[in-house]
């Protein structure tokens, strides 16, 4: 069912990207959450805000900080040797030693094991905006 409300269409596409949003910019991830407190609130705008984050190039220490806060969704579930695995390749990430879709094929695996709808979801995790 689509919805027509614009409030409701913007915190869609927010909980679909803000990850993606995250790994480019924290600045902008802010402003988005900031936008989305007014009382109107425009889909184009969010929109807009995204298109600007993904025009910024890949930065390996907001890459990191995005899937620190994805890592918050299995801290509680997964074993320590899963923990230490995904701690091991967000440092080998940030020394440019891996490319960012192993730390996305890492998440992937997680989410079989413990799924999680919102994450599952994300265009950080699943590719592309929507």
């Amino acid at each position: 069912m689509t919805t027509t409300n614009p409030r409701r269409q913007c915190e869609r596409l927010w909980a679909a990207n803000k990850y993606l949003v995250l790994s480019h910019s924290n600045k902008i991830y802010l402003e988005i959450r900031n936008y989305l407190k007014n009382d109107e609130v425009s889909l184009d705008q969010v929109q807009d805000y995204i298109d600007q984050a993904l025009d910024l190039p890949e930065n390996p220490g907001q890459v990191v900080n995005a899937f620190q806060h994805i890592w918050g969704y299995f801290k509680k579930k997964a074993t320590a040797s899963e923990k230490e695995m995904f701690m091991v390749q967000l440092d080998s990430y940030a020394a440019g030693q891996i490319p960012q879709q192993c730390l996305v094929q890492s998440v992937k695996e997680l989410l079989i094991k413990y799924p999680n709808r919102y994450l599952e979801e994300s265009t950080l995790i699943n590719g592309g905006s929507k």
